[in-house]
């Protein structure tokens, strides 16, 4: 029985049985939904009083956005690509 919703097995099938590259993809996208959220709360609050786009996307975990981006196949990753970026950031990790 799965705690959560999609599936971690399904994810799994998704991302080559890697938990490590998973959780890797999805929490890249995740920060992305922050940054995006984030950009547009500041543009928003400099025009108006309310805010909108906050409100709509409040009670939505970025995390839990980038795991059905997953499973939906509306997310994906060019392999070669994204272990070129794990080998650079574990380069920087390194000194």
């Amino acid at each position: 029985m799965s705690v959560i919703k999609p599936e971690i097995d399904t994810l799994l099938e998704k991302t080559e049985h890697n938990p490590f590259l998973l959780c890797s993809i999805a929490s890249k996208r995740a920060c992305d939904i922050n940054n995006m959220v984030r950009g547009q709360h500041l543009r928003v609050t400099a025009i108006q009083d309310f805010d909108d786009i906050t409100t709509v996307a409040s009670g939505k975990d970025p995390v839990s956005i980038a795991m059905q981006e997953i499973d939906e196949d509306t997310l994906g990753f060019v392999k070669e690509d994204f272990d070129e970026d794990i080998k650079g950031a574990n380069a920087i990790a390194a000194l």
